[in-house]
């Protein structure tokens, strides 16, 4: 199953994630009812307790964690810090901000007024709003839903880090993306986009003439119960809401600001993993919507070459150990998220937490907790060494599809992966043919030979599911040659450079790592090409220290995909 982007996605400079930041509002803290819990197999209870524990640490922000089983709840606990500033510990009904599972709402909501007579898949943009640019003459309301659009990502734009904190209207935002040219042609290939959900969201209001916060809330939540669930800053009741974090070289401190009508209806809401079981029951149950859409809410959609997008309407759709999975995670300033579906077998998985960075991801908890329920384990491996000869076998490229390639190099004693225009992976080795990256990843790589000894194959699993990628006798890209530079020529550019306002990038040195870290993420290891020039190890990007004319260091510029930014230095 393919890794799920974050609401806003990673941009520029490979190092960006997006959507961080404390509620901009006060609480009142007070205990909601607890969930009822069926009572599980003591075993099943201690194992799931135990994996869940092995990822949270006690005196880090932490998690919140829901499995259900047949409409009943099999697994609730929290785990780690609920507010590291005040040392509030974690509780289970703490509510947090959902990030991307936000579109899930926003799809059903587009779908009920379909159901309703009031708008149709086929419908254009232009149909919806006739002053849009032409490019709306293309788009429909389905391609918005699948991702398929052609719209640029309105979070992937350099200049969003500006705006990020600043209240914008619905129109103003709109008004930022729709003038853009389309990425491809609408419908003819699959890429994530905010815009697109935004602009639905957008829809949502000139259809029904509600806020799309006062929608939501009127036909989902208040029928479903879900009284711990809204549009952050319209919340009906008081809740005790976990704190955002991010991690930064002095530790874990409160998150980057965000404006919730920036996320809007990509990524606005906040709920608890209690009511996300009460949204999965409902979708269960085949509420709200008419079974046939329901069933093509789930259904893959088949782009105009052929190929399925892997996504439905508001879910990501693939397999868990062989099994078919409807999922979607979510990452704003401050907390990440996911949640699952086992339609089949009736399961239901939910992990929030409350850092953007620096802790474990929920979907690899989520995923494990989901197998676990089903009676399987995803396994998890011990590295062993392979010498350089061992590791030479497997370097050479490996075809995806007619475009994308995945290569496979040695360096030094270590085997990186990358994929055409992705980031560089390291792998470990668990076996003399098969690579995995580490706990926090589900992904793994096995080689196949032939009788004679040859690598033919390379087969990537994950989430279940196996893709073969046959080798090619293609020349692996030309590396960059790394050098070796005098400590005191790198320690000149120890220091942090603004990319935007809310934007920061620090450079350091650790002994001999030289990283970087850019605002809400975890650091990046970079080595030298040049005294000027370096390259970062786990993203596809380069950057370049400039000098003013007397030698002072006055600017890094980050170098990704054909484009330069350029980060002054701070005092």
């Amino acid at each position: 199953m393919r890794q799920f982007s974050p609401v806003f996605t990673p941009t520029v400079i490979a190092v960006l994630m997006l959507l961080q930041a404390p509620s901009s509002f006060a609480q009142t803290a007070t205990q909601t009812p607890q969930t009822k819990v069926q009572v599980a197999p003591q075993s099943l209870t201690q194992q799931m307790d135990q994996l869940a524990a092995s990822y949270y640490k006690a005196n880090e922000p932490g998690a919140t964690v829901i499995v259900t089983k047949e409409g009943k709840t099999i697994f609730r606990k929290a785990y780690g810090m609920s507010d590291m500033q005040a040392k509030r510990v974690m509780q289970p009904d703490d509510v947090m901000r959902l990030g991307s599972i936000t579109k899930q709402f926003t799809a059903v909501a587009i779908l009920m007024l379909v159901d309703e007579g009031k708008l149709a898949l086929s419908d254009t943009v232009q149909s919806v709003f006739p002053d849009y640019p032409d490019t709306g003459k293309k788009i429909t309301i389905e391609h918005l839903l699948t991702h398929t659009s052609g719209i640029p990502n309105f979070t992937s734009k350099p200049s969003f880090f500006a705006i990020m904190d600043k209240d914008i209207s619905v129109s103003d935002m709109v008004a930022s993306f729709k003038n853009d040219a389309l990425e491809f042609e609408p419908g003819s290939a699959y890429n994530y986009s905010n815009s697109g959900y935004f602009l639905l969201g957008a829809i949502i209001e000139k259809i029904s003439g509600d806020t799309y916060a006062k929608f939501v809330e009127k036909c989902l939540f208040l029928p479903l119960g879900m009284t711990h669930t809204a549009y952050e800053g319209y919340e009906r009741t008081q809740y005790t809401q976990a704190a955002g974090h991010m991690s930064n070289a002095d530790g874990f401190v409160a998150s980057k600001v965000i404006s919730m009508s920036v996320p809007y209806a990509a990524g606005s809401l906040r709920s608890s993993v209690d009511d996300l079981a009460k949204w999965d029951a409902a979708i269960s149950a085949g509420k709200l919507l008419k079974p046939a859409t329901w069933k093509r809410a789930f259904s893959d959609y088949v782009m105009s070459n052929g190929q399925t997008a892997h996504y439905g309407y508001g879910w990501s759709l693939g397999q868990l150990e062989a099994s078919p999975v409807i999922a979607h995670g979510g990452g704003i300033n401050g907390f990440s998220t996911y949640a699952l579906r086992l339609p089949n077998e009736k399961v239901y998985v939910a992990v929030l937490t409350n850092s953007d960075s620096g802790i474990a991801r929920p979907e690899v908890l989520a995923s494990r907790l989901a197998a676990s329920a089903i009676g399987k384990t995803i396994p998890e491996f011990t590295a062993i060494k392979l010498d350089e000869k061992a590791l030479d076998q497997f370097a050479g490229v490996y075809k995806i599809d007619e475009k994308n390639r995945r290569s496979f190099v040695r360096d030094g004693d270590k085997l990186i992966m990358t994929r055409t225009d992705g980031p560089r992976t390291v792998l470990q080795a668990y076996a003399p043919n098969a690579f995995f990256i580490d706990r926090q990843s589900l992904l793994r790589v096995e080689f196949v030979r032939n009788a004679q000894g040859e690598v033919l194959d390379a087969i990537v699993h994950q989430n279940g599911t196996s893709v073969s990628h046959p080798r090619t006798t293609e020349a692996l890209p030309v590396a960059p040659v790394t050098v070796k530079i005098a400590h005191q020529v790198f320690d000149r550019y120890v220091g942090k450079y603004q990319i935007a306002p809310n934007f920061i990038l620090s450079v350091s040195r650790d002994g001999d790592r030289y990283l970087t870290q850019a605002t809400g993420q975890d650091s990046v290891e970079i080595t030298a090409l040049s005294e000027t020039t370096f390259l970062a190890a786990s993203v596809p990007a380069q950057l370049r220290f400039d000098s003013d004319a007397e030698g002072k260091v006055m600017q890094v510029v980050l170098m990704q995909g054909g484009r330069e930014v350029p980060a002054k230095r701070l005092p």
